[in-house]
């Protein structure tokens, strides 16, 4: 059995994915028409040896409640070890005090109760797969108090608006910890991921309590690392990172990963991606359907154009029907001869009536789940 034990945080009350969120926490987004994202986050800890999990959940549990189940579609030890959902006592998403902190605190006896000496936090909003086995033994050699996990970009002017960053000086010390709001490429983006003690972990709980209400982990961490209290030490990811902090960057990490390339920096054979399955019938592709550079999923029927988008699972598109750029969530029906550009087609939305409705990629639409048009 491991020495750390994980928690798999919410996302921030100033992170809101317009329209999708309405229904669902983020981390039960439907992503590529199989997973969810919350799957990427369990899985890199379940293969990395931790079996104790817990998951924090703020507002919207049902879908993530439901996905989730008892774990055990996770490869968790059904005898040594255990997923357990924690709830906020503040439910409102927009409630400023609706912290991680007090998310964490309003469960304090919890925490307390798990045996192992380490926590592992990572967040429920982003992308990406690591061996936090490795994070962990590089945080216990550093001797350092808290370990971050960062991804370089130079991209950070128009992307990762809603992320932090990491300032780290010369031996990947943490020097400070603030919002990115796009005055360079060039950044250090902060995944949301730490590695600590336990007893740290529970310390800092309660310190920024004391300091306020509004205050959050990475708040309570920075103060530290200002004031000189804390070693906290960067520690750089390589391979595919995604944030999914707003509308587009939902839909553009789903278009990133159509492409087999970069599918590749994310998914590894040794790697598992574990996610909760149905039993359902192949998809049927008539006579004709052209589908080119798209992901589909199973139990849907297929007699249109299907071109570099994801379909998710049920879904039926009719004769005629050109899907191009789009992620269509499941049991969604694409009528004879509609046309639709650059969209997020939310669950059980119908476009029938509507013969075209085309957005552009720097801007993509929406369609309100269960919407008729």
């Amino acid at each position: 059995m491991f020495k750390a034990f994980g928690i798999v945080n919410s996302s921030e009350r100033n992170i809101h994915v317009e329209g999708l969120q309405d229904y669902r926490a983020i981390g039960s987004f439907s992503f590529l028409g199989r997973y969810r994202v919350i799957d990427f986050p369990i899985s890199n800890m379940t293969n990395s040896g931790i079996e104790y999990i817990q998951v924090y959940v703020k507002n919207k549990p049902r879908s993530l409640v439901e996905h989730l189940g008892t774990g055990r579609h996770y490869n968790i030890n059904s005898k040594s070890g255990n997923l357990q959902l924690l709830f906020s006592e503040h439910s409102g998403v927009n409630d400023i005090y609706n912290t991680d902190i007090d998310n964490y605190y309003s469960n304090l006896e919890c925490i307390e109760a798990v045996h192992y000496p380490y926590v592992v936090i990572a967040p429920n909003y982003m992308i990406y797969t690591t061996d936090y086995s490795k994070l962990i033994d590089a945080h216990i050699e550093s001797g350092a108090d808290v370990t971050m996990l960062y991804h370089s970009v130079d991209n950070a002017k128009e992307n990762y608006l809603n992320c932090h960053i990491l300032n780290l000086n010369r031996q990947k010390g943490v020097l400070s910890i603030e919002h990115n709001h796009g005055n360079a490429k060039n950044r250090n983006i902060f995944m949301d991921t730490y590695v600590m003690s336990k007893e740290l972990f529970i310390s800092l709980i309660h310190k920024a309590k004391e300091i306020s209400s509004l205050y959050t982990l990475a708040d309570v961490i920075n103060a530290g690392c200002r004031d000189g209290e804390l070693d906290v030490r960067g520690v750089s990811h390589r391979g595919y990172f995604a944030s999914i902090t707003d509308f587009k960057s939902y839909h553009d990490a789903n278009m990133d990963l159509i492409d087999y390339k970069t599918a590749t920096d994310l998914f590894h054979d040794n790697w598992p991606i574990y996610t909760r399955t149905n039993n359902s019938c192949p998809t049927h592709y008539f006579d004709t359907a052209n589908v080119s550079n798209s992901v589909i999923s199973n139990g849907s029927m297929i007699e249109g154009t299907v071109e570099n988008s994801i379909v998710g699972r049920g879904c039926t598109i009719k004769k005629g029907a050109v899907i191009k750029n789009c992620v269509v969530l499941a049991d969604c029906t694409i009528g004879e001869n509609v046309h639709i550009e650059n969209l997020v087609v939310d669950k059980h939305a119908k476009i029938t009536h509507a013969k075209e409705i085309i957005r552009t990629a720097d801007e993509p639409g929406y369609i309100k789940r269960n919407d008729t048009l």
